[in-house]
């Protein structure tokens, strides 16, 4: 619709409708309270609402393009056969459901709902699979009467649409009071230290629950000072490492192999707020009020903590020194230098490699050891002489 062609109205409000609690701009030439029944052009048909915002100074700039009129207000006439058409609703979703199981499609019927006029019926149905419902759509438009509309959801939709009782023991936040579906990732759950137990973190949808993503930013700021798990760390002098936390009791799980502990996040980190332990993985040594760095960026810790490594230095730290034994191993070899050995049983070592004549290394062309090699060519020039 182009600029021209659009009509202006003089009032915009926000409508709601049964099935969803998302609001739906409108344009209206009658101004509505709060709470009012009105009927209202969709793209579906004619519908009933609920005003769930005063009427205010119509704003192109907060209205869509397409936005649809207000017809009127709802008489007890519309409201009557709003009623009617719930029970019609009723019976064509039993006529629905008999075709489905005669077909045998891959479909599972959640609703059904008629436009205001009677000119449409809208059925919602939860599939796994992709269905093919050309016949379907024929036996019912035949039964029925009127224009088909087949609308499917996904599970959480069904969640919304049907409700229910979550674990904690209220409403599903879907179908209580949320609108719209945002992205939830195992990530979140690992974020919140939570076991990683997909039944318990899943809602009544099947689909890892919603309040994850809720308390997630949360969960966020309380660990933003904090050392990762299974860092090493020195309390009251014994090195511990950070099996757990606990950020709601701010309880941190300290163990090694002698005992474990469990301490407040007060005593270890009392300054977190302006810091975050271990953050370079450097260590830091604290003895009274002398506080020193191995590393000229390590952050300043509390007399009695001791952050040592992050989580993984440890294991790096012992592969470098690995890997820097067997380098310098190969380039004493190429260089052909004498190297340390520890003399055994079986010969190792330089007396191995020189054998039992005292040789140096073994020449394959001469067939013996450069050793004997020498000797012959002198004893051969004193031949010569002879």
């Amino acid at each position: 619709m182009t600029e021209h062609e659009r009509t202006e109205y003089p009032y915009l409000i926000y409508i709601q409708f049964e099935e969803s609690r998302k609001a739906y701009s409108f344009g209206s030439f009658v101004k509505a309270d709060t709470g009012d029944q009105v009927v209202v052009e969709t793209v579906r048909g004619q519908e009933i609402g609920t005003v769930c915002m005063p009427a205010m100074p119509f704003d192109s700039r907060k209205a869509k393009d397409d936005c649809k009129p207000v017809l009127r207000i709802a008489t007890p006439e519309d409201l009557a056969r709003r009623e009617e058409n719930r029970i019609r609703a009723k019976d064509a979703m039993a006529v629905c459901t008999q075709c489905i199981r005669r077909l045998g499609l891959d479909m599972h019927l959640i609703s059904s709902e008629y436009t205001l006029d009677c000119a449409k019926i809208i059925f919602t149905y939860v599939s796994d699979e992709r269905v093919d419902f050309r016949q379907l759509l024929k036996d019912l438009a035949h039964q029925l009467h009127c224009r088909i509309e087949l609308r499917q959801v996904g599970p959480r939709n069904k969640a919304k649409m049907v409700g229910g009782i979550g674990s904690c023991g209220m409403e599903c936040c879907c179908s209580r009071f949320m609108s719209e579906f945002d992205t939830v990732s195992i990530n979140m759950a690992k974020n919140q230290l939570l076991a990683l137990n997909i039944s318990k973190l899943s809602g009544q949808c099947g689909k890892l629950k919603c309040c994850l993503r809720f308390e997630n930013d949360l969960y966020t700021r309380m660990r933003r000072n904090l050392p990762r798990i299974n860092s090493q760390l020195v309390f009251e002098g014994t090195r511990y490492r950070l099996s757990s936390m606990n950020l709601l009791q701010q309880q941190a799980k300290l163990e090694n192999r002698e005992e474990v502990k469990f301490v407040d996040f007060d005593t270890l980190w009392p300054d977190r707020e302006d810091r975050e332990p271990g953050a370079d993985g450097a260590a830091v040594k604290v003895t009274g009020d002398r506080q020193q760095a191995n590393s000229p960026a390590a952050p300043a810790v509390e007399p009695g903590l001791q952050t040592v490594h992050r989580e993984r230095m440890s294991e790096e730290t012992g592969s470098r020194s690995r890997e820097s034994r067997v380098r310098e191993g190969r380039e004493l070899r190429e260089s052909g230098k004498p190297r340390k050995q520890m003399p055994d049983s079986t010969g190792t070592g330089r007396e191995r490699k020189k054998g039992k004549s005292g040789g140096g290394r073994r020449d394959p062309r001469a067939g013996g050891t450069r050793n004997r090699r020498a000797e012959k060519q002198e004893k051969s020039g004193k031949e010569d002489k002879r």
